[in-house]
């Protein structure tokens, strides 16, 4: 008797260990930057917190490599190609218009404070107006400030940078390179080791994380703005699908590490890195620094004012309420991040 109640009790565990296992949700996970890039870590890291504040219900696999090209990753994610991603909205030029404020120039010199005040901004205004339909946005972010970085020359006017031809990453430095009549073509960033050790481009526009992340050996020259020339407008997503099938528990837990926590977290990493860059690679392979003069300065913002004005209506037309306003809103929550 009590051998068939103790196998009754085996079995009754066992079967109960099976369904827990049934029940857990794993996540394919894909990047298109290598693993050691900041935002693989960070994605990584995401997950790992995920796991532990779910008890095990969720967890990622990381997949050993993108499954599509970086332009494609958010229709990717919408289809169910991958369940988490991330990707620049400006690689697909047209398709998103509120993002865009977070991609002007001098808006600071911290990936945390821009990506923090970002995340309050698309929270109030561009979450309701669907900015990210057909994805879950988990969070947005930005990178850290803009440089001018190139292997030929100090770019200290709009002239000089006229001169080389540049790699961008789209979104509105793509619209105030053209404004200021520079030569520049859209290209996906781990394409520009290739780009720029070949001579098919002089020089690119990144952040400093970005020499030492691609290995950019062959850049000499920096060209710093008080606030960054530009930012990135990044966005983290789930698969929709993925996110509504889940329990109520597990999306508090999918809620809760999203948000700020996320935008902090990889905000976090890539002043991490940017700082890791300036200081070690770009110094080791002495990059030469020098920050744009009042003139180089004002040349920018008189093109982006009116830039600025041209985004503000179009905003106005996909139904962002007084989109000057909501600038000025962003600019004063970046000072405020801590």
């Amino acid at each position: 008797m009590k051998t068939r109640h103790a196998l009754a009790a085996l079995s009754a565990t066992t079967l109960l260990m099976g369904a827990q296992a049934s029940a857990q949700t794993v996540f394919a996970v894909s990047s298109w930057l290598p693993p050691t890039h900041t935002l693989s870590v960070v994605q990584k890291e995401w997950c790992d917190l995920l796991e532990k504040e779910s008890a095990g219900r969720m967890k990622c696999n990381i997949l050993p490599k993108g499954v599509v090209a970086a332009p494609g990753t958010f229709d990717a994610v919408r289809d169910g190609l991958a369940d988490i991603s991330y990707t620049v909205d400006g690689y697909t030029p047209g398709r998103f218009i509120n993002t865009q404020v977070a991609e002007f120039p001098f808006l600071g010199d911290s990936s945390t404070a821009t990506s923090v005040a970002y995340q309050r901004i698309y929270n109030k205004y561009f979450a309701p107006l669907g900015e990210h339909r057909g994805v879950k946005a988990l969070a947005v972010f930005t990178h850290g400030p803009g440089i001018i970085f190139n292997t030929k020359q100090p770019v200290k006017s709009a002239a000089d940078a006229a001169s080389l031809k540049f790699r961008i990453g789209g979104g509105n430095i793509n619209e105030l390179s053209k404004a200021m009549g520079w030569n520049t073509t859209l290209k996906p960033a781990p394409e520009s080791f290739e780009l720029l050790s070949t001579g098919v481009m002089d020089g690119t526009f990144f952040p400093d994380e970005s020499v030492a992340s691609f290995k950019l050996s062959m850049i000499k020259h920096a060209t710093t703005f008080p606030g960054g020339l530009y930012n990135t407008s990044f966005v983290f997503m789930m698969n929709s699908a993925k996110y509504n099938a889940l329990s109520a528990q597990d999306k508090a837990v999918v809620d809760k590490l999203s948000g700020e926590t996320a935008a902090r977290m990889f905000g976090q990493g890539w002043d991490k890195v940017d700082a890791a860059s300036r200081e070690g690679v770009q110094k080791a392979q002495g990059v030469a620094r020098i920050q744009a003069d009042k003139a180089f300065i004002k040349a920018v913002a008189d093109k982006q004012d009116y830039l600025e004005t041209k985004w503000a209506a179009n905003a106005q037309v996909k139904g962002l309420k007084d989109p000057k306003k909501v600038l000025a809103e962003f600019r004063a929550e970046i000072a405020k991040v801590k």
